[in-house]
């Protein structure tokens, strides 16, 4: 964890290591599936615990979850579904429950779990796309992704996986609302996140190690909350108690966990 921080949480928590952490091993599964948030609205209508998927398989395709999709790409998406979401049960219970949620809010949190299970979509969105904000032309095309493929995975894939990756991700962080769906060069856009998305983020990152701090990691820096634009919106928040002192930060939970939360306010 990066940054001086203190957390303050109820003694149940307190002494206890978090319960998840981040995906660290790159993968090629966003080659298949990007953002995918209506299958991914449509997994969590359904699922409201981990379980496996080959059992699930045969069900969701006569069942049509995700429409008129062949059983093989059932099989891939309850798969791709299960790394991003089955892997935080208890985020998976709460998105089960969360019928009322907005359009906006679901953009953000599929995009936060590709975040979660993906390192290089995360490094991508929430470290290179923050780099290119600060150049004078704020945008980023597909020879520019597939420059930073190949300078951050060094003769790791072919020419034609590069250009497979770029493309997948800038469609996904194009779904997440980072960047502009135009064609090349897309501008750099700063996403809407609600109150209820951020709580999310935070009280699921609160029980998950990662690399960074909770002031200070590539999942807020990827949505443009960063400095005092962050303290702000954390200031604002009601079911957390945010204080800055110095160079030290200060959370104080209303809620015991996540499940706790979305019972009282979803």
């Amino acid at each position: 964890m990066r940054g001086a921080e203190i957390v303050i949480a109820p003694v149940e928590r307190a002494s206890e290591p978090p319960s998840y952490a981040e995906a660290t091993e790159p993968h090629t599964r966003i080659l298949r599936l990007t953002l995918g948030v209506e299958e991914s609205r449509d997994y969590w209508e359904r699922v409201k615990t981990p379980g496996t998927t080959s059992h699930r398989a045969l069900e969701a395709f006569e069942q049509r979850w995700f429409g008129s999709k062949s059983l093989e790409r059932v099989r891939f998406l309850l798969a791709g579904l299960s790394e991003r979401f089955d892997a935080f049960p208890e985020a998976l219970t709460v998105l089960h429950r969360w019928r009322a949620m907005d359009p906006g809010t679901r953009q953000v949190l599929c995009h936060f779990h590709v975040q979660l299970s993906d390192p290089i979509y995360r490094q991508f969105t929430g470290v290179y796309l923050i780099q290119r904000r600060g150049l004078r032309d704020a945008n980023v095309d597909r020879d520019a992704a597939v420059r930073w493929i190949k300078q951050e995975f060094p003769a790791r894939w072919s020419e034609t996986t590069c250009l497979q990756f770029a493309s997948k991700l800038l469609s996904a962080a194009s779904e997440g609302g980072l960047i502009s769906t135009k064609r090349d060069p897309r501008t750099l856009l700063v996403p809407k996140v609600s109150d209820q998305a951020l709580t999310y983020i935070l009280y699921l990152l609160r029980e998950v190690r990662f690399d960074g701090s909770l002031t200070d990691n590539p999942y807020l820096a990827s949505l443009a909350l960063t400095n005092g634009f962050l303290d702000q919106r954390l200031r604002a928040l009601t079911a957390i108690r945010f204080r800055r002192m110095g160079h030290l930060t200060e959370f104080d939970w209303q809620y015991p966990s996540l499940t706790a939360w979305a019972e009282a306010s979803l």
